[in-house]
């Protein structure tokens, strides 16, 4: 099995720690659902992956590695083309209007802008490994509402962002199938291990490193991604 993970933060693995030495600012874990899936399955295995990749860094940077000879590609992209993570900085700070504003100005780029983008790495892809099972996967839920925060957002903020979220996976979704890949869903996935659950999947604002904020902690990785990837395999 050849397999290449494309991507950005959330296929990195980002938050989940353990950080491989080579290429190093990319944060590539060796908790990342890419490298548990690899090790078990793949006798070829291509870890592209990037924090921080936009789609316009997955297509000049990370492609290299398709070929004719991959099996198989996972990649997720579209969130750091929304700017998820000034939103994220913008509504850790006091104010909901400012959070909400943020939030819309987010959605009207998935609106109008990430759709072609996403059509032009997904194009990319199908032409570099034209034999490959292509999977894409969507973004988790950041927040349970009504959950066990004490502080923090308010769930009107809370409720926005998941509520964007699931518009960013929508068209990420639509896009994905419109060219033959399947699509995973990680809401369902990691549903009841959202931030303010009683055992979260994902790790709240960082203070001392906000890269890692809002990102899966190695249980997410292992526990909500690779199981939804292997699925999807």
């Amino acid at each position: 099995m050849d397999y290449v993970a494309l991507g950005d933060s959330y296929s990195a693995g980002v938050g989940a720690g353990d950080y491989l030495p080579e290429g190093a600012s990319c944060l590539r874990s060796s908790r990342a659902y890419p490298a548990l899936w690899a090790s078990a399955h793949a006798s070829s295995f291509s870890f592209a992956a990037c924090n921080g990749a936009k789609t316009g860094d997955v297509l000049n940077k990370q492609l290299g590695a398709l070929s004719g000879r991959t099996n198989l590609v996972s990649v997720t992209v579209g969130g750091s083309d929304a700017s998820w993570a000034k939103v994220m900085g913008i509504c850790a700070l006091p104010g909901t209007t400012a959070c909400l504003n943020a939030i819309g100005t987010a959605r009207a780029y998935v609106d109008r802008t990430l759709p072609g983008n996403l059509d032009r790495v997904y194009s990319a892809i199908r032409g570099k490994a034209p034999g490959a099972r292509v999977v894409v996967l969507g973004y988790p839920h950041f927040y349970q509402l009504h959950g066990t925060c004490s502080r923090g957002l308010e769930d009107t903020e809370r409720a926005a962002l998941n509520a964007a979220i699931d518009h960013l996976d929508g068209v990420i979704a639509e896009h994905a199938t419109g060219h033959g890949f399947a699509f995973a869903d990680a809401r369902t996935a990691f549903s009841g291990h959202e931030i303010c659950s009683a055992g979260p999947w994902l790790r709240s604002v960082e203070v001392l490193d906000l890269t890692e904020s809002y990102h899966p902690n190695a249980s997410g990785q292992a526990l909500g991604y690779l199981p939804l990837f292997t699925r999807a395999a």
